[in-house]
């Protein structure tokens, strides 16, 4: 695949992603008035599993111990972790501020990335994650009628969910790469999601209060959605991401998120602030200065100096 096709497939990937993720907050809103934080982002795990249990048995024959290693690290610390997280942390914060956090991803990448796996990062790259991350903080600001008001015990959990992704992003990287995404994807989750079925089948109360309680289907029925869509179908697309593209611009997705959130909240009514358009236009010269590369970074140039002659 040559540079522009892959860059036109890189941003496919990327939007797509921004649209299923852009829901994944207000899912795990409504679940957590069916379902108390921790057994959200169990269930969230254990259903993912489950939906990719069949297609874990060939891969699972032609993995040596180590791969095997390092399937079940990244699914721990960046699917496990960061569900149970960010279920816990919307307990007592809002989604804006869970999103505005959650935007340090990439940040937290390229810290991670250039000191701990060797990843080497371009000048103009790291303007624009900053770019970035100034765009999406303005934005969920100017959406927000309170501005700010952070409760930093609860906060400090989005953050160590950011630090989970950037720290998987660079992981798969740098050592799933022979591997292809759908692989990656089904062995991480197999890895993580038997212990976790364990304990939601005979440590938690889950299979007692669902059955006791039918309502409890409707919070499974989100859960469902979230699983399926927003965790299995789209981990799948984020890991082919990263494949094709660097760790930063794979993470930047979470800059975008926001946008979605607030497009969707003006379809079902709210006011849209001319302001918006200035953060919206930071995040996208954010990210596509993230994904430049040297051959892109020269064309622009070249353009700019052949219309000034």
């Amino acid at each position: 695949m040559d540079s522009s096709k892959k860059n036109l497939y890189s941003w496919t990937i990327l939007l797509s992603l921004v649209l299923v993720w852009g829901s994944s907050f207000i899912l795990i809103k409504k679940a957590l008035i069916y379902f108390d934080p921790v057994s959200v982002g169990l269930l969230r795990v254990v259903i993912t599993f489950l939906v990719l249990l069949p297609f874990a048995i060939k891969p699972l024959r032609r993995l040596n111990r180590r791969m095997m290693w390092l399937l079940a690290i990244s699914g721990v610390v960046g699917s496990l972790v960061p569900a149970l997280m960010f279920a816990i942390a919307q307990t007592e914060i809002d989604s804006s501020i869970a999103g505005t956090l959650n935007s340090l991803t990439p940040l937290f990448t390229l810290i991670l990335g250039a000191s701990f796996f060797g990843f080497r990062t371009r000048w103009y790259n790291i303007i624009g994650v900053f770019i970035g991350l100034i765009g999406a903080v303005g934005l969920i600001y100017a959406s927000s009628s309170q501005g700010f008001v952070f409760n930093m015990k609860y906060s400090f959990l989005i953050i160590i969910a950011s630090i989970c992704y950037a720290f998987s992003v660079n992981f798969i990287k740098k050592y799933l790469k022979d591997l292809d995404s759908l692989t990656i994807t089904v062995m991480m989750f197999f890895f993580v999601g038997i212990p976790a079925l364990m304990y939601v089948l005979f440590v938690s109360k889950i299979p007692v209060q669902s059955f006791n309680d039918p309502d409890k289907l409707i919070g499974l029925g989100y859960l469902a959605i979230l699983a399926i869509g927003g965790t299995g179908l789209a981990l799948i697309a984020f890991n082919k991401l990263i494949k094709i593209s660097s760790p930063i611009f794979a993470s930047s997705v979470t800059y975008l998120i926001p946008v979605i959130a607030i497009l969707w909240g003006v379809i079902d009514g709210e006011v849209f602030k001319s302001e918006y358009v200035l953060w919206f236009l930071l995040i996208i010269i954010g990210v596509f200065l993230v994904n430049a590369g040297p051959r892109q970074r020269y064309n622009i140039g070249s353009r700019l100096f052949w219309r000034r002659k």
